[in-house]
């Protein structure tokens, strides 16, 4: 009687064999612990005295972000820009008359949060972090015109520098981590608002402060709680999409991102 044919072992599952896969890999695991903790450090440079001026470049573009979509739903809903403050010590202002108050106000903290979700997705995959390093490029020296500071400015340029050495390690790869920081810092920006707001002062409230204005019922630190909770569930659906878009290999991931401005 013939023997039937050996076939051959089926090969292990890999990575990329199941996108779907909620479960993350080992070096997806290592990006959730890196937003964690750089969750930690962002609000002890954000908030402590002295060393929170190391920042001032990053916190220019995260708060030139947020007023940016203050401006650009006030414009759609028909206001108009009076004055527009960037500045990392005072916070950030929008001065508008007229359009909608509680969607122009509300626009800056869901802008922030979908824009931190952006560069939060860059953190998973150097092609996406390669691309979005040039809005952050962009996005560090635009607020420049406001600033008279020589230390912002200088530090501002290291942050440029910074960013330029970064596309020439590891591939690109530490892109990563600086498109994560800025994500990060734009996702949980209610967090530095309102701390900035009660430690500190500042002379521009938070939007927390500015909601409970609008509607004096409900104090600023439930606007802030509300506005919270709505912050870390955007960052961890933001989390668990690049959970799930970005499921392959390292070497896949260098291979495709070799495609586009390939560095040594």
């Amino acid at each position: 009687m013939a023997e039937s044919p050996t076939r051959p072992p089926l090969a292990p599952p890999t990575a990329s064999s199941s996108p779907s896969s909620i479960t993350p890999t080992d070096d997806q695991i290592v990006v959730l612990y890196v937003i964690i903790a750089m969750s930690v450090v962002i609000f002890g440079f954000w908030n402590v005295p002295g060393i929170r001026n190391i920042i001032n470049p990053l916190k220019l573009f995260t708060i030139g972000l947020h007023e940016f979509c203050h401006m650009v739903v006030a414009l759609f809903t028909g206001g108009r820009i009076l004055r527009i403050t960037i500045d990392p010590h005072v916070g950030g202002a929008t001065i508008v008359e007229g359009g909608k108050p509680t969607l122009i106000l509300a626009a800056g903290y869901i802008g922030s949060s979908l824009f931190g979700g952006l560069f939060i997705l860059a953190g998973w995959d150097i092609l996406v972090a390669k691309v979005m390093s040039f809005v952050i490029g962009i996005g560090l020296i635009v607020p420049l015109s406001l600033v008279r500071d020589k230390l912002t400015i200088l530090l501002t340029i290291f942050y440029e520098g910074l960013l330029i050495g970064f596309w020439f390690i590891d591939h690109g790869s530490a892109l990563r981590w600086y498109c994560l920081l800025i994500g990060v810092m734009n996702a949980l920006f209610v967090v530095w608002d309102f701390a900035d707001d009660r430690f500190f002062h500042k002379t521009n409230d938070s939007d927390a402060t500015q909601f409970s204005l609008l509607y004096p019922s409900t104090g600023p630190h439930v606007w802030a709680t509300l506005w919270m909770i709505f912050q870390v569930s955007v960052l961890a659906a933001f989390a668990v999409l690049g959970i799930l878009a970005f499921k392959r290999t390292s070497d896949e991931m260098y291979a495709e991102a070799a495609k586009f401005l390939p560095t040594r």
